[in-house]
């Protein structure tokens, strides 16, 4: 009786010490990962600390969904950038003017305020920058500041909403003015609350596959590219830093950051990309040729680390990268202004 006892209470022991280092170690791997990356602020905290007003909200809202800031009257900035699907549009390459394809992947606007620059190449600086380079695109908006800012001046309504936004402004109606309620409204687009920022923030909110992802991720060296509060999106890097993948995946035409800086060392360099809501936004990479998650964390692993990642840490760093989605935003559709007489018509040329 008192052996039997004593083996309960010794298996007892066992498996209170083995919780106990289960716990620590789950501990220990929660502080690494506050050191290297950090959760997501709120809607609210971004526009306190960017001072915009819900004017310049509102009013990028309704530009968001305006299409007649093409010429053609059909395309949106919602168009490749669909709040709806994590921010983008879920096809290789986007559909433009005269259904035109785009040279590359459309990349999420989703916590896109976070990235340290916009586009592939990060070729603009901020989201103010950026917005006016899909509506002059010849392969995507095709229209013209002069054509926009003739639009939305023939339209009563966008006058008074543009004179709330910018009030302060000599000619509220401005390309410029339209650039920054675009940036004003993108800035509120951000996915707070991950199951990974649940962790960051002491939750036990990880499986046991998701942690061992986390861990993978972090050990394996992923982190030295996609770290910080976007998990990337704030440097740029060569793709195939150690091998480099076919022409299908890293098309030969496309230099990357090349063609901004017109450096021989940024030949297929590209911003990294940051990987909150990854799983919503396939297909992957620039050139938008990977479906699978499972297939882009492979790829990455030979490419960018030299390491052929086995079936099992593939899983779990794929389950680990499912964590970083956030709460979507919820978007009202507007409905916008009728055009008068004056608008300009829409075109297919």
């Amino acid at each position: 009786m008192y052996k039997r006892l004593t083996v309960a209470v010794l298996s007892a022991f066992a498996m209170g010490s083995s919780a106990m280092a289960a716990d620590s170690s789950v501990e220990d791997l929660r502080a690494l990962a506050n050191n290297l990356f950090k959760p997501i602020p709120t809607a609210d905290v971004v526009v306190k600390e960017k001072g915009l007003t819900a004017e310049q909200i509102e009013l990028g809202r309704w530009l968001w969904f305006e299409p007649r800031l093409s010429k053609s009257h059909i395309i949106t900035c919602n168009t490749c950038h669909s709040v709806g699907t994590g921010g983008a549009d879920n096809i290789p390459a986007s559909v433009g003017h005269g259904w035109q394809h785009g040279p590359r992947n459309s990349p999420t606007v989703l916590n896109a305020v976070f990235n340290a620059a916009q586009f592939w190449d990060g070729r603009a600086p901020d989201l103010a920058e950026q917005a006016k380079g899909p509506i002059q695109a010849s392969v995507e908006m095709n229209a013209t500041p002069e054509f926009v800012e003739e639009t939305l001046r023939s339209i009563p309504t966008y006058v008074e909403k543009f004179t709330a936004a910018f009030p302060d402004e000599k000619q509220p109606v401005s390309f410029d003015t339209v650039a920054k309620a675009l940036e004003a409204f993108e800035s509120t687009l951000v996915t707070p609350n991950s199951r990974m920022d649940q962790f960051l923030l002491g939750s036990n909110s990880l499986n046991e596959q998701e942690l061992g992802g986390l861990r993978l991720f972090i050990d394996k060296g992923c982190i030295a590219c996609h770290s910080g509060v976007n998990f990337g999106g704030q440097n740029y890097y060569p793709f195939g830093l150690v091998k480099r993948p076919g022409a299908d995946i890293l098309p030969e035409g496309d230099r990357g950051r090349f063609d901004v800086t017109n450096t021989a060392s940024d030949e297929y360099v590209f911003r990294a990309a940051p990987l909150r809501n990854v799983a919503l936004t396939a297909p992957y990479f620039h050139s938008g040729e990977v479906w699978s998650l499972e297939e882009a964390v492979a790829l990455m692993g030979t490419s960018q680390l030299g390491t052929e990642l086995n079936e099992e840490e593939v899983k779990a760093i794929t389950a680990f990268l499912h964590t970083l989605t956030g709460d979507q935003p919820v978007v009202e559709y507007p409905t916008l202004p009728a055009s008068t007489a004056n608008t300009p018509k829409p075109s297919r040329m």
